[in-house]
């Protein structure tokens, strides 16, 4: 009789366990430790859990007194895997078509290069070859930025280049951000304040006239940084509370992390709508590029106000060997106004 009780506890508490693992907004619980991570690797997820399902049928084939037991944790888990596998097919799991680009639109590329890692050549040669107007790099020292902006103007890109430091010794403290010449000068405005511990900086054209950019990195939900962690989703999407923004960024969360963050808001984040949801590619992990992309946590994003349409999102996955451990993204955004 114990023995059919405690499993009986067992199968209710991993139902329990799944259920919030598949969908933790319904519980509101999608910022708290352990489900945040969780819910970042959905592909990793269900690879295991398919693992966990071979494991157990072999031992209901071989042990007649656990059958029921383990026959019914396979159950739960080949459900939780299907339910799992359904929501990120309405994610998306790769269109990385691009339509036409016109003379308005404008092309951010954002990755994290992990402290310089792929060198300010690397860096250049990406942009310039995804012709980004806007180039986001979290983890990117001054200097290879600079550097970077250099070897474009070499090549008949001028870029500006801004960036924010909380720290002058870990290269990871630092987010820059180039812009091209031809959408005018900007300026760092330092009012809005930042993320921390790592910053996230919001540039603003000088005339008034062009979107207001957000180069975003906020802190990692690892122990220790959940407060920051949260309260930088929280920054960001009062960013997105701008009538005219593009936020791009590693910003160390999936589209799972999102829910309630700003009540009455329309997007995905705050009033921003994300490029990867919008073309299929939502599904995509960016990191780390140790796994293959479909089961790595998708938390590099574009995204950007209703005043933008996108024309095109793609993760990057030629870069691999360049020494980061975050693929790039790269969106094509077509102003509607």
């Amino acid at each position: 009789m114990f023995r059919r009780i405690l499993a009986a506890a067992v199968l209710v508490a991993t139902a329990g366990v799944l259920t919030l693992a598949v969908w933790p907004q319904l519980f509101g619980l999608e910022r708290t430790p352990l489900v945040a991570q969780v819910v970042s690797l959905r592909g990793l997820a269900i690879v295991v859990a398919a693992v966990l399902v071979v494991v157990l049928i072999v031992i209901a084939l071989a042990t007649r007194a656990a059958r029921r037991f383990s026959a019914s944790l396979a159950v739960m888990l080949i459900v939780f895997g299907a339910l799992t596998l359904a929501l990120l097919g309405t994610r998306g799991a790769g269109g990385p078509g691009f339509e036409t680009a016109g003379d308005s639109d404008i092309t951010v590329l954002s990755w994290n290069t992990l402290g310089d890692a792929p060198g300010a050549g690397g860096i250049a040669a990406l942009a310039l070859a995804e012709h980004a107007d806007i180039v986001v790099l979290p983890e990117t020292s001054a200097a290879a930025a600079e550097a970077a902006a250099n070897v474009m103007m070499q090549r008949g890109q001028k870029m500006q280049v801004l960036h924010l430091s909380l720290d002058k010794i870990s290269k990871a403290r630092t987010t820059s951000l180039l812009i091209s010449a031809r959408l005018g000068s900007y300026k760092l405005d330092d009012s809005v304040g930042t993320t921390h511990p790592l910053p996230s900086l919001l540039a603003r054209p000088t005339d008034g006239t062009g979107p207001v950019i957000v180069a975003a990195h906020p802190v990692a939900p690892v122990p220790g940084e959940m407060a920051h962690w949260r309260a930088g989703l929280t920054w960001l999407a009062d960013r997105c509370e701008l009538p005219n923004v593009i936020v791009a960024g590693d910003l160390n969360s999936t589209l799972d992390h999102y829910s309630g963050l700003r009540a009455g808001s329309t997007g995905d984040l705050g009033d921003c709508r994300d490029a990867a949801l919008a073309t299929g590619n939502a599904a995509v992990g960016t990191w780390p590029t140790a796994l293959p992309s479909l089961i790595g946590a998708p938390i590099d994003h574009v995204l950007a106000s209703d005043g933008w349409k996108v024309t095109g999102f793609r993760v990057i996955a030629s870069n691999d060997g360049s020494g980061s451990d975050h693929r790039p993204v790269v969106a094509q955004l077509h102003p509607l106004r």
